[in-house]
């Protein structure tokens, strides 16, 4: 079962952890002094920064059904290790973020970094044609997500909370399979190519 906790506790949490001190009002005007916070700050400065986190570039596979989808990421971490927990952000107006949501399992695929154009590939949402996505191989992993063929290692993850963040989710999942098919190569980072995620949102914060 998947737990999903919003960004704000809500009214009655909030009274747990300040002796009924806080009500919703309070919550949205907390709310709104935050966007201010962040409006002080530049976005370029904002985007310059967080553009400089050394994050590993990969492939999250996801499916519900008969509906599998592959796509490009970056923000992954590990986030604990005994159970061992992988986090992923996904846009909660993605295809992946909906995937995820009803078929409660995700893969992290990582990458030959010499393969690097599959990752503007699966920048939008991916054509299955029986065991393909976007033309690359893939299998279904322990979980029911696909895995893809060609990634040089993959974690196969149950998710076991989502977490609302604002603009995007994290999804959290244990690994349950893991396997790697060549261990003599890196995985891709960021670094190795143009792309850029992160930052503010394109049009503002």
């Amino acid at each position: 079962m998947i737990t999903t906790l919003p960004l704000w506790p809500t009214s009655g949490a909030q009274n747990s952890m300040t002796g009924g001190a806080c009500s919703t009002p309070e919550v949205q005007t907390k709310m709104r002094m935050s966007a201010r916070i962040q409006g002080m700050l530049e976005n370029q400065l904002v985007n310059k920064v967080t553009w400089k986190i050394p994050n590993a570039l990969a492939l999250v596979g996801s499916a519900s059904g008969e509906t599998w989808n592959g796509m490009t990421t970056s923000w992954i971490t590990q986030l604990s290790m005994e159970p061992v927990l992988i986090g992923i952000g996904v846009d909660n107006h993605a295809v992946t973020h909906r995937l995820i949501s009803e078929g409660g399992s995700f893969s992290v695929n990582l990458w030959d970094p010499e393969d690097k154009r599959v990752f503007v590939k699966f920048s939008k949402p991916a054509v299955r044609q029986g065991m393909t996505l976007n033309e690359r191989a893939v299998r279904l992993g322990k979980t029911g997500a696909p895995i893809f063929e060609d990634a040089i290692a993959f974690m196969d993850c149950e998710v076991r909370r989502s977490i609302d963040l604002g603009t995007h989710t994290l999804f959290v999942g244990e690994v349950v399979d893991a396997g790697i098919r060549d261990d003599t190569k890196r995985a891709a980072a960021m670094s190795d190519t143009r792309m850029k995620y992160g930052g503010v949102r394109r049009g503002g914060m």
